[in-house]
């Protein structure tokens, strides 16, 4: 989930929608330039918050943060254009971070064999809603925490995330979570917005093999507008 993102790009609905129970706002947004248009219901704004149980407070999730889970960010719009012309063919693929899982769904829906994952205690109710508004099957979905040193989910052949180098220490704990989850020849894909820690998330990929190219970006698709930043692939250098 990104720290300072800029704003969304996406089409929204001016309707708000209560949560009949709970202590947050909805909206609705079109999603275009990814395939067909995906509906997809977000938080209201970064002003929501609602962590009744502590759920998200003992995630590590703090009040500033809890609501960048449930929006629609630039480089998560860059990531699923990404996917939806990616070969697919016998990946076996895990988002990283994946907040409301636009690019998974992209997967998804071109039948990819995908599972989305993240820290936050709304990203799989989100995601269900999200895959119940597009008249799309049920999706794989794990949580996942990349601090915590835990037995890997499973090994993976394509690694995809979107602004997930947000802070000083994500380089060290992703590089690591992906080592446990990467299968021998794994390929990873990350777009990232031009943050500082892309260069050191680099080096300590050299350091477990893999080499990588970066391919800049400069506009979000559909009419999006404009976008700066960079997707970087990674493979084991064997593999490269």
């Amino acid at each position: 989930m990104p720290a300072t993102p800029s704003a969304p790009t996406a089409v929204p609905s001016p309707l708000a929608i209560a949560d009949a129970g709970l202590g947050y706002l909805t909206k609705l947004e079109t999603v275009r330039g990814s395939g067909a248009d995906l509906q997809m219901r977000s938080l209201l704004d970064r002003q929501q918050y609602f962590d009744p149980l502590g759920e998200a407070e003992r995630a590590g999730i703090s009040s500033a943060a809890w609501p960048l889970f449930g929006l629609l960010w630039p480089s998560g719009r860059m990531l699923a254009h990404v996917m939806q012309s990616f070969d697919l063919e016998g990946k076996h693929i895990l988002e990283l971070g994946c907040g409301l899982g636009l690019a998974s769904l992209v997967v998804h829906r071109r039948g990819g064999d995908i599972t989305a994952s993240d820290n936050h205690p709304l990203a799989g109710e989100f995601m269900r809603q999200n895959l119940l508004l597009n008249l799309l099957p049920v999706m794989k979905y794990q949580t996942a925490d990349w601090s915590l040193p835990s037995p890997p989910l499973e090994r993976f052949d394509l690694i995809i995330g979107s602004d997930v180098l947000y802070d000083r220490g994500q380089p060290e704990a992703l590089s690591q979570f992906i080592e446990r989850h990467a299968s021998p020849t794994a390929e990873v894909l990350i777009v990232d917005p031009d943050r500082g820690n892309r260069a050191s998330f680099t080096r300590k990929m050299g350091v477990l093999g893999y080499s990588h190219v970066q391919t800049r970006l400069t506009q979000l698709p559909g009419e999006g507008g404009a976008y700066k930043g960079r997707l970087l692939s990674y493979r084991r250098a064997e593999q490269a």
